[in-house]
């Protein structure tokens, strides 16, 4: 059996309506699904356009940043940054360019504020606007989405990192025919190019760097090429003396990582490289390769940089220097009485026939050049930054804090050595800073070359052959523009060569003796070396070599060198503890970026 129902007409009807009811439901659900999607692929869409035009905007940046760099760079100078962009605003943008970074995005970049904070500083501040160019016509038209971005820089002539090494080398670092106990570096050593050791293994208590340089010729890879000897914690301070920096020791200066500890690290020996607080620490070797122990550990795998070394050809900025110090010292940092506060530049020297110290320059300058003897009872006295526009000679006792600065050559003619010379054991570092607060400190700036030794006695090989090139080396610079080696044996502009003094051969051999200690900073433009330890004893260096290319030959061993801490910034007050106006080296750092806002014609998102 089977049942059959028939339905009646009123009731198909609501049928039909319920099912368009449906259709009407699902067709709303579907279009607000629709709609929605829609939605959310626009904004997608549109938060992939801003960040895609804020990295065209940030290419324009430092397209930009990249042009300014390059020319401050190579001038360590704010004299084109100050022709260029002074005047600078949104109205009247200064330096501006345009770019592609693609098929699709453009951007213009300009300019739009310039302050000068102060004789060091600079502030830039760089609009950059990108663009969707559709059309590829290269402007900015109304209905192309478009990014605007500012980023205020500043340029700055800051302390250079070259004052934290007891050997700087621009070029190519090099260590011949020294043993362990030959020469003993008791500090950091590094070379803008390959160091190299031959001949022997010296010992070198700090750590050695080399980077890779292609602007050198031959270009340089950036190795290291061995592991010199090192002491240990231990055996370096059984061999301690004061003008060394001490070795860690637990016990003083506290466990790896702890306060105590960051108070002193940056002033201590410690044969054992590692990495603390996400620093390197300790003796490490770095060049190309990375950064590792002197066993071969590796620490870090990123290759080492090249430092950017001042540059002193332009002598009226330290002219300038030397005219307007003033010593704003009232007291040093042990309480004592600063004799010199308030007054300016200048140095002196004992003359015997009046009996008095005569002074040498006007108001910091010495208008040519000048020969500086001290004794151990009448020394040199030096304050401030003083500039020689053209050689300085000296040799003897130093008393007091400054530079000197020339326009040539620095001529060492024997040893140089501080009245009141530092002391750095202790057993609180704030203390050793104090008490070497007002101890003697002299830094030897050449525009030229520091010549160490009598140059009547300079010869093929020793040292002529480290003077001159194929030894030396020329580079190119940021431009691409070549710089030829240096050339001892050249004559310049005063008729002698570039070894020589302007004084003659004969007048400095007859005041000439064996260099046998040097307490200084010496940096040097283009070279510094000649004959070292000629009298028998050994040479005692206690400071810095800086120089583009060096050629020093010792004449009696051992050789010590031990690097000055004073000269290396403090971490809470950001200068070192002794200012001696030294060279400053270029450096940029950017401050703020500020979004300015994406648009699509005339709609922000």
């Amino acid at each position: 059996m089977r049942t059959h129902t028939r339905r009646s007409k009123r009731e198909r009807g609501i049928a039909l309506i319920s099912i368009f009811g449906i259709l009407s439901l699902i067709a709303i659900g579907t279009t607000a699904f629709v709609s929605s999607a829609t939605q959310t692929i626009r904004i997608a869409r549109s938060k992939e356009l801003d960040i895609r035009l804020a990295n065209a905007c940030e290419a324009g940046i430092q397209d930009a940043l990249l042009a300014m760099w390059k020319t401050f760079k190579v001038e360590q100078l704010f004299n084109t940054l100050d022709a260029d962009l002074y005047g600078a605003s949104p109205s009247s943008p200064r330096a501006s360019r345009g770019g592609r970074v693609n098929d699709f995005d453009a951007y213009s970049v300009g300019v739009i504020g310039y302050e000068e904070i102060d004789s060091y500083n600079r502030r830039v501040i760089v609009r950059a606007v990108a663009w969707t160019d559709r059309d590829e016509d290269g402007h900015l038209d109304f209905d192309e989405a478009r990014k605007i971005v500012d980023v205020a820089s500043q340029f700055t002539l800051t302390r250079s990192q070259v004052f934290d090494y007891t050997y700087f080398v621009n070029n190519y670092g090099w260590m011949t025919g020294f043993g362990p106990l030959d020469l003993i570096v008791n500090g950091d050593m590094r070379a803008n190019g390959n160091f190299d050791f031959s001949g022997g293994t010296p010992t070198i208590n700090g750590s050695v760097f080399a980077s890779m340089n292609d602007k050198l010729s031959p270009p340089a890879a950036g190795y290291v090429n061995i592991t010199p000897n090192q002491y240990t914690n231990s055996v370096y301070n059984a061999q301690y003396h004061t003008r060394k920096r001490m070795a860690y020791n637990e016990s003083m200066h506290g466990a790896k990582g702890s306060e105590e500890y960051e108070k002193w690290r940056d002033f201590l020996y410690d044969y054992e490289g590692g990495v603390v607080n996400n620093r390197l620490s300790g003796a490490i070797i770095g060049d190309a390769r990375g950064y590792r122990k002197y066993d071969g550990t590796l620490l870090d795998s990123t290759p080492t940089s090249e430092i950017v070394m001042p540059d002193l050809s332009d002598l009226t900025r330290y002219t300038a220097l030397s005219t307007s110090y003033i010593d704003d010292r009232q007291t040093f940092d042990n309480g004592q009485v600063n004799p010199d506060y308030g007054q300016g530049a200048y140095v002196k020297v004992w003359n015997s026939s009046t009996n008095s110290y005569v002074r040498l320059d006007t108001n910091g300058v010495v208008s040519g050049s000048g020969v500086l003897i001290g004794s151990s009872s009448k020394p040199i006295l030096i304050h401030g930054p003083v500039t020689f526009t053209q050689d300085c000679v000296i040799k003897g006792y130093v008393q007091g804090q400054g530079t000197i600065y020339t326009g040539r050559n620095v001529h060492v003619v024997g040893s140089i050595r501080y009245k009141n010379p530092p002391n750095f054991e202790g057993t609180v570092q704030q203390a050793i800073d104090d008490t070497n607060s007002s101890k003697d400190m002299l830094a030897l700036a050449a525009r030229g070359s520091v010549m160490i030794g009598d140059v009547s006695k300079f010869k093929f090989p020793y040292p002529l052959y480290y003077m001159t090139p194929p030894f030396t080396k020329g580079r190119y610079d940021e431009s691409g523009n070549w710089i030829p080696p240096f050339n001892a044996v050249e004559v310049d502009s005063t008729g002698r060569k570039r070894y020589q003094s302007v004084y003659s051969d004969s007048y400095i051999n007859s005041i000439s003796e064996s260099v046998d200690d040097i307490d200084a900073i010496l940096y040097t433009n283009y070279l510094g070396g000649g004959r070292l330890g000629t009298g028998g004893t050994g040479v005692r260096f206690n400071g810095s070599i800086i120089s583009k290319d060096e050629a020093m030959v010792i004449y009696s061993l051992p050789m010590e060198m031990n690097y000055d801490n004073r000269i290396r910034e403090r971490k809470i007050t950001k200068k070192p503890l002794i200012d001696l106006v030294l060279p400053r080296t270029p450096a940029i750092l950017r401050q703020t970026w500020q979004d300015r806002g994406f648009f699509h014609g005339s709609n922000e998102y």
